[in-house]
């Protein structure tokens, strides 16, 4: 498939393939990851945005903090991996940026586009995007604290009336950042809206370092037009990652033969009890919740996938829910080769 780079630097890194997992509050913690790394196709994948604030009470509390033990923990098999942190004091992030560093992380990165309005009431993710001084405070203080690459994610602007990307970029580029991811959506439009990829396309145009394009990548088509409409670097994958974690996998497929493989409903059972089961042996107190949340995602397609989220939610515990899981399907299966009607999946 012409045009789409086989991989991008970061530093003294190079990532292959040049695709990239974007980092989703709620969605990639280290377990999500290793399911993504499992499937294979993805160069790179990031954490959950983490609060430089809760890092650094974790240092001078000198043990790991539940920010720590909950955004930050990774296994070897993640590598390479970035730490995605965000926060509006140069100090504060700083000294987070360092602690990640120790932890061993491959590399930092900014969060300058988050829209939630309680991170940007504190002046963080997109909060920051009407300051650039203090983003020039902030990248300066980060870089000059960590010897690992340094990178930064950013909206277009706070709205189409106040856009900065091309701003951003440049500042990011004077200042010795590695590489910068644009998602081209502003403030205003959170995730409502077309994300314009023009705006991609022109910041590629204005900056030598490279450029992650991010925003409405839902199938491998759309990420092969990215790279054609923006000339950018890499792309960075989200929301379809949550309920298609196979798109990386995809992705590569179609670049080698132009088309790709489409999971079945076998498939997603396959995937459901592998990532279930991982929440369960984690013995987190949030496992539950976790497989509440992703049932939702990963019946998108399957028939009848209300009747499966319905008999999970009502359950409390983690071996109920996987039997529910192994039971909806084992009764789809038997549908399908029995030829008959089964009222406890048929709409």
């Amino acid at each position: 498939m012409r045009e789409f780079p086989a991989s991008f630097p970061i530093g003294s890194t190079n990532i292959v393939p040049a695709t990239v997992l974007a980092p989703m509050a709620g969605v990639t913690d280290t377990i999500f990851r290793r399911l993504i790394r499992s499937q294979g196709g993805c160069g790179l994948i990031m954490t959950e945005f983490t609060s430089s604030h809760g890092v650094v009470a974790s240092v001078r509390g000198k043990k790991p903090s539940k920010t720590e033990k909950r955004y930050l923990c990774f296994e070897p098999e993640e590598h390479p991996i970035s730490a995605q942190l965000f926060g509006a004091d140069p100090a504060v992030m700083a000294d987070a940026a360092r602690h990640c560093q120790d932890l061993g992380f491959d590399f930092v990165d900014i969060n300058f586009g988050c829209p939630v309005k309680k991170v940007v009431r504190c002046n963080g993710g997109s909060g920051c995007l009407r300051d650039l001084p203090l983003i020039a405070d902030i990248l300066k203080a980060v870089k000059s604290a960590i010897s690992i690459p340094l990178t930064m994610k950013f909206r277009a602007g706070w709205n189409d009336h106040e856009l900065v990307f091309v701003q951003m970029g440049k500042i990011a580029e004077d200042l010795g950042l590695a590489a910068i991811a644009l998602h081209p959506r502003t403030r205003e439009q959170g995730y409502s809206g077309k994300a314009d990829w023009s705006r991609i396309a022109e910041l590629k145009a204005n900056v030598k370092i490279p450029v992650i394009g991010n925003g409405d990548i839902i199938t491998p088509e759309d990420a092969v037009r990215m790279i054609q409409e923006t000339k950018c670097d890499a792309v960075m994958i989200g929301r379809a990652a949550s309920y298609n974690p196979w798109i990386f996998r995809q992705i590569d497929e179609y670049l080698r033969t132009g088309a790709y493989w489409q999971p079945g409903e076998q498939d997603r059972h396959e995937i459901m009890r592998r990532y279930f089961t991982m929440l369960a042996e984690s013995n987190w107190p949030e496992a539950v919740g976790k497989m509440k949340q992703f049932t939702s995602y990963f019946t998108h397609g399957v028939r009848n996938g209300a009747r499966l989220r319905a008999a999970i939610y009502k359950h409390h515990d983690t071996g109920p829910i996987l039997d529910a899981v192994d039971d909806f399907f084992t009764r789809l299966q038997h549908v399908d080769e029995e030829g008959t009607v089964d009222s406890t999946v048929a709409a």
